[in-house]
């Protein structure tokens, strides 16, 4: 991440250590899982954890969503809005 607080094309996400991102079928939503709570994710977000895996890079991240919802139009803006938040929550971290 940049000093700016922009989210970097190269940058690589992982969930942080004690965080776990599953589908949670009693919530109806994908969830992150910690050793104090659990966080219910809206559609979009669940959709984009689903893509960090720290290996794949914020570039390939966008492309893959894309991809897969062309209807959305340009994805960039949203999604590294979104990785920005997670990071300030330290949901995720950046290789």
């Amino acid at each position: 991440m940049s000093a700016e607080g922009i989210v970097a094309d190269e940058a690589i996400p992982a969930l942080r250590p004690h965080f776990r991102f599953q589908w949670e079928p009693a919530q109806g939503a994908h969830v992150l899982l910690y050793p104090e709570g659990m966080i219910k994710l809206n559609g979009s977000a669940g959709e984009i954890l689903a893509c960090v895996d720290g290996e794949q890079d914020v570039a390939g991240i966008i492309a893959v969503l894309s991809a897969k919802f062309p209807e959305a139009g340009d994805l960039a803006d949203d999604v590294m809005q979104f990785l920005s938040v997670a990071h300030d929550k330290r949901w995720i971290e950046f290789k």
